[in-house]
């Protein structure tokens, strides 16, 4: 792999409040320094295997180990000399606050071998009080941190001078916090005064007793949602009445999530059909107005009905023959009749007398009396 150069001068003396090159990587690193420079050599297998188990006997080394000064820490140091750093705690319901805890321990230097100690059950439930995880559970969340190199079980509560001897452990690493336990105002007080101590800083809104916090607010939520899952009562510690109680409880949630599905259904068809209605309605206006308009263009006073209408009536009137109102003389000279030369003129004017029907001659009034009188006769 391709060797990473790096200057020193990137690390001040605050490095808890620097986010440096170092603490955004993802695995663990070997620092050579050659003059003022140092080289990062990142090992692959960091980040495919846990972190391992101290040894009981305490660390050995080829290499004598010095004390470092935090000075000479904050240099750096070389490859084969990293600066061994011990963060302890419960590690209770392993969270980001712990994490972030250890990403601060491992990046307080340059060059850091991160060994995490984490108390046994025995020693917790003693001195703090229950835990949720086993010690074992808790071991193996540990080995899994990408930030840490070594896990310590059964660390002590107390941090006694034979114990950092033994692991050579250079500086502790823990909130600046007082710590009282074990009838001491602060655990650390000691390590703090012999200038082995590093502070890093607690994260706001997360610890594992907020975690437990969360879910006692929510006993009966946690316990219904278990019940659903196929846990049993004896396993949730639940009796029989709070049993039947929380499986009514899930039964009437069901109802209520049926109906509000129900009702959430009915109401998107509600909204389709509106929505289908309009468009109907809308359609139906377009074409009402378009039947209109095309009616009115059509039939209107200026449309093209009363135009066809004109045009037939002109042309039957040009195919036709003229023909003059009755009574009158006929204009046409082809039907004009011959006036002989004796006969008197007629008057153009037509009096009321002229129209009325011509009178019957007076020998067939006659004939219609006798006859009218012979029928009477002949009744008698």
């Amino acid at each position: 792999m391709t060797p990473v150069w790096r200057n020193e001068s990137l690390y001040g003396t605050d490095q808890l409040n620097k986010d440096t090159e170092l603490a955004k990587r993802k695995c663990r690193e070997q620092i050579t320094f050659i003059g003022t420079n140092y080289l990062l050599k990142i090992p692959l297998q960091a980040l495919r295997e846990p972190a391992a188990f101290s040894k009981s006997t305490g660390f050995e080394s080829e290499v004598p180990h010095e004390k470092l000064t935090l000075a000479q820490a904050r240099r750096g140091t070389p490859a084969h000399r990293p600066v061994r750093v011990y963060a302890d705690g419960i590690f209770d319901l392993f969270h980001s606050g712990h994490a972030r805890a250890l990403m601060q321990a491992k990046n307080v230097f340059p060059n850091t071998h991160l060994i995490v100690g984490v108390c046994s059950d025995e020693l917790t439930h003693k001195y703090k009080g229950y835990t949720v995880m086993t010690e074992d559970e808790r071991y193996d969340a540990l080995r899994h941190c990408r930030y840490v190199d070594e896990v310590l079980r059964d660390a002590p509560w107390t941090l006694t001078p034979e114990f950092l001897q033994k692991h050579k452990i250079d500086f502790v690493a823990h909130d600046d916090i007082p710590y009282t336990s074990a009838g001491s105002e602060d655990v650390y007080k000691h390590i703090k005064e012999a200038g082995m101590f590093v502070a890093t800083e607690r994260t706001e809104g997360i610890s594992t007793s907020d975690l437990i916090t969360r879910i006692v607010r929510n006993y009966d939520i946690y316990v219904r949602r278990n019940l659903q899952r196929g846990y049993t009562a004896q396993e949730l510690n639940v009796g029989f009445i709070n049993e039947k109680k929380y499986r009514l409880q899930n039964q009437v949630d069901k109802m209520k999530e049926t109906v509000r599905t129900v009702e959430e259904k009915s109401k998107h068809f509600v909204y389709r059909v509106e929505e289908k209605s309009q468009d109907l309605i809308h359609k139906w206006e377009e074409k009402s107005r378009e039947f209109i308009g095309n009616f009115l263009e059509l039939f209107g006073p200026d449309g093209a009905w009363h135009a066809i209408q004109e045009r037939s009536g002109r042309m039957l009137q040009a195919l036709s023959p003229y023909s003059s109102p009755r009574g009158s003389p006929s204009s046409s000279p082809t039907r004009r009749r011959s006036v002989s030369p004796d006969s008197s003129p007629v008057s153009t004017s037509t009096s009321p007398s002229s129209l009325s029907p011509p009178s019957s001659p007076p020998a067939s009034r006659k004939a219609t009396s006798l006859s009218l009188k012979a029928s009477s006769k002949h009744r008698q």
